[in-house]
């Protein structure tokens, strides 16, 4: 994958360390939301050998508030220039679904586009990164942060995951887009029992040649099924990060950059 001019080599599996600069996402809301802690949390993941950061200023939490793009841009383009000035070389991911948003942080620094809607909630988004020449991260969700788990009816989870994914490509790559990461989006537009049935049947995914990214870090897949909380959910994110590598996943999107990197490390 190149990024900014730089290879990275997923035959090892990497790390994307999150940076939520919101004040509400389910996990780290409001820790991080000024230039100053995101610094600070920016030096943490990277000191844990974080391979990538992904920067995230609208919260995809069901319920959680609208945020216009201004206001997006606004929180995320002062955090990717300090970053890129405080610590030179860092590939930073960018997560939103607006094309602008994608256009103007990739001018201020960033590398990669990570749309968590695949495209389908911006149709300019696919000719936004095409022109840009970035990597994207195409994740499956259906309908809007709001209205996704009131979108749950499959016939076949992972083969209708595997249809989208080929069409958007098929897409992208009529456009020119050449580096296409997926991510099947556990507990967007998901139950927590068709989350499980995608773990287990991730590898089939791999159909597509193309590499894989799984985020479950502290999701409520995890710690709903346990009965504990977000932060109680540590032990069962490296758990199942464990399962997703054994099924051929290259990137593991984590809060806590340690324990995701000593899984790998015992795996090799």
């Amino acid at each position: 994958m190149n990024a900014g001019g730089r290879l990275i080599d997923l035959s090892i599996p990497k790390v994307m360390g999150i940076l939520n600069i919101t004040p509400d996402s389910f996990y780290d809301g409001g820790r991080h939301n000024t230039v100053d802690t995101a610094l600070r949390q920016a030096e943490k993941l990277l000191a844990e050998q974080a391979d990538i950061l992904d920067i995230g200023a609208y919260s995809s939490r069901p319920g959680a508030a609208d945020v216009s793009a201004s206001d997006e841009q606004a929180r995320l383009l002062p955090v990717i220039e300090a970053i890129s000035t405080r610590f030179p070389g860092t590939i930073l991911s960018i997560d939103t679904f607006r094309a602008d948003v994608a256009r103007a942080a990739i001018a201020a620094g960033a590398h990669i586009v990570n749309d968590i809607a695949g495209g389908t909630l911006d149709d300019q988004m696919f000719a936004t990164v095409s022109e840009l020449q970035v990597p994207y991260i195409l994740m499956h969700m259906r309908g809007t942060p709001n209205t996704m788990q009131r979108l749950t009816t499959y016939e076949d989870i992972v083969q209708d995951i595997s249809l989208f994914f080929g069409r958007q490509v098929a897409i992208l790559r009529s456009l020119g887009v050449k580096d296409i990461i997926l991510d099947p989006g556990f507990g967007f537009a998901k139950t927590l029992e068709q989350n499980y049935a995608l773990l287990r049947r991730i590898d089939e995914l791999h159909v597509h040649g193309l590499p894989l990214l799984g985020a479950i870090s502290r999701k409520s897949m995890i710690y709903k099924k346990l009965g504990i909380t977000a932060e109680e959910a540590l032990n069962g994110t490296t758990v199942l990060n464990t399962v997703l590598l054994t099924k051929g996943v290259q990137i593991l999107r984590v809060h806590d950059v340690r324990a995701a990197k000593e899984a790998i490390a015992l795996l090799q």
